[in-house]
């Protein structure tokens, strides 16, 4: 009888211990198997980042490919109306400040919802300004789909009660106040002070302005109020910065805006312009506005998820530059290939609805992201808990999601510098053949591009990348190849252009 018990107790035993390294099995085949899927998941995840990565590939012989390009296209622009993506559109500025200007201007810059009105007092050669004065005012929604009369009506009441509080402290003058007007809608500009409304965009709708000078709507608005203003000059913003940048700097050519949309201007040789010739009585220079935003070639390197962003986009096949370079797109392009990522690899976990939202990810995020120095990419951690709404992301996986943002900004930093050497080719500053002015080939010469923007401004890695783009295309050429930050271009710009069209109207450039 005992033995029989020891026996069964053994056989006990054995069972117990026979069920458990099956149990020990089964964890231990799904512990790799779990591994085995974590793996193909990463693996997943590397592929289309490595995927990503090469087709937005931007060695030196790809951007060089981009500045003929953009070379050919400045050209075809300036031979005829729509004979180019580049509109190449007349300013008729023919005079930039250059320092010596003394007075009070005024600048009205209406470009969004809200409007700023500005006082600029220049003291002349060597004073720069000596002050500057500015008020910002919110439009009332329903001013922004009335008439034409109504609007600048209000706009005009608003200026006249700035000038009269900025002036209160001075002494009555008959003279003509000079106002420099930025005016950031399509235009069709007829003179350096009056300009045709093409169309409305950021939620205007003011129907009877269409087809209307827009100055002449403004200045009828000024007399009205009684307010003894002209306005002297009607520009957009880029052609401001440039203005600013030459005030500050005469050696300052072109002016580039990077912010959330895109553009660049230049100062063009007026026989350079075939489609005016005739039109055009000065023989000196023309700044040219080049709505640089529509440029394109095949060159660009355009990935999937540029052309599925195309697609979803408003305005299809238009602005294909400015898509790939600009704040407005840059975080979208980012999501788009981290919700792929997200849905082919899984590597994020349950990803909820927030990553699949279009625009979710601003650029100022995913600059944040990219700069992110922690040893724990912490910042990366938060925006993507309390933004995203994705928590326990792994440091892995955050570091996988700064390189694709590395990788985005890298590439659009790079054409906006192959798009800034194209213009220096275009008038001869790239060191590749004879300057407009008739220098020498070869002959070095110091050259200024006025930037503004905040995705250049405050996104240090991209103004890196950048500026190492040029030297890379350049080579030593770059080094007599300045580009300087501005601030206010659309507001001081203007108020400079107004004092520049009065004091120099004989001074050419």
């Amino acid at each position: 009888m005992g033995g029989g018990g020891g026996g069964g107790g053994r056989g006990v035993w054995f069972g117990v211990a026979a069920g458990c390294a099956a149990a020990a099995c089964v964890i231990a085949v799904a512990l790799v198997s779990r591994r085995v899927k974590s793996h193909r998941r990463w693996q997943r995840a590397a592929e289309l980042v490595a995927e990503f990565e090469e087709g937005c590939a931007t060695p030196v012989g790809r951007l060089k490919q981009v500045v003929d390009a953009m070379v050919v296209e400045m050209h075809a622009g300036l031979a005829s109306d729509g004979g180019s993506k580049l509109k190449m559109l007349l300013t008729y500025v023919d005079s930039l400040p250059h320092g010596s200007e003394k007075g009070i201007y005024y600048a009205l810059d209406l470009g969004g919802t809200n409007f700023r009105v500005l006082q600029v007092q220049l003291g002349g050669k060597g004073s720069n300004i000596l002050k500057q004065k500015v008020e910002r005012q919110p439009i009332p929604q329903e001013l922004m789909t009335t008439t034409c009369e109504k609007m600048f009506g209000f706009i005009a009441s608003k200026l006249k009660q700035f000038v009269e509080k900025e002036e209160e402290s001075r002494e009555g003058t008959s003279e003509t106040r000079a106002l420099g007007f930025t005016f950031s809608f399509p235009v069709k500009q007829n003179s350096v002070s009056s300009g045709v409304l093409i169309k409305w965009t950021k939620g205007f709708s003011i129907e009877d302005a269409f087809n209307k000078d827009i100055v002449a709507c403004l200045q009828e608005a000024l007399t009205k109020e009684g307010l003894n203003m002209q306005v002297a000059v009607l520009v957009n913003d880029t052609v401001g910065t440039l203005a600013l940048g030459h005030y500050h700097d005469q050696d300052t050519v072109a002016a580039v805006i990077i912010g959330t949309g895109t553009n660049a201007c230049y100062v063009e040789r007026t026989d350079a312009i075939i489609k005016y010739q005739g039109l055009l009585t000065n023989y000196g220079g023309m700044v040219i506005n080049m709505e640089w935003g529509n440029f394109w070639t095949s060159h660009l390197p355009r990935t999937l998820y540029d052309i599925e962003l195309d697609e979803d986009s408003p305005n299809r096949t238009d602005q294909g530059f400015e898509k790939m370079i600009s704040g407005m797109y840059l975080g979208e392009i980012a999501r788009r290939v981290l919700f792929k990522i997200a849905v082919e690899s899984e590597v994020f976990g349950d990803v909820g609805s927030k990553l699949s939202q279009p625009f979710a990810l601003s650029t100022p995020l995913m600059a944040t992201i990219h700069e992110d120095d922690s040893a724990d990419l912490r910042e990366v951690k938060r925006i993507f808990e309390q933004i995203l709404q994705i928590p326990d992301i792994p440091l892995k996986t955050r570091r996988l999601v700064v390189k694709v943002c590395d990788i985005v900004s890298r590439r659009a930093a790079r054409l906006v510098a192959a798009g800034i050497v194209g213009i220096l080719k275009k008038i001869g500053r790239d060191g590749s053949g004879p300057s407009t002015s008739g220098r020498p080939r070869g002959e070095p010469r110091r050259t200024v591009v006025a930037v503004e923007g905040g995705l250049y401004e405050r996104y240090s890695l991209f103004r890196d990348y950048v500026d190492e783009a040029i030297v890379e295309i350049l080579g030593d050429v770059a080094q007599n190849i300045f580009l300087k930050t501005t601030v206010d271009g659309s507001g001081t710009g203007a108020a400079l252009l107004a004092a520049a069209h009065l004091s120099n109207r004989k001074s050419y450039i």
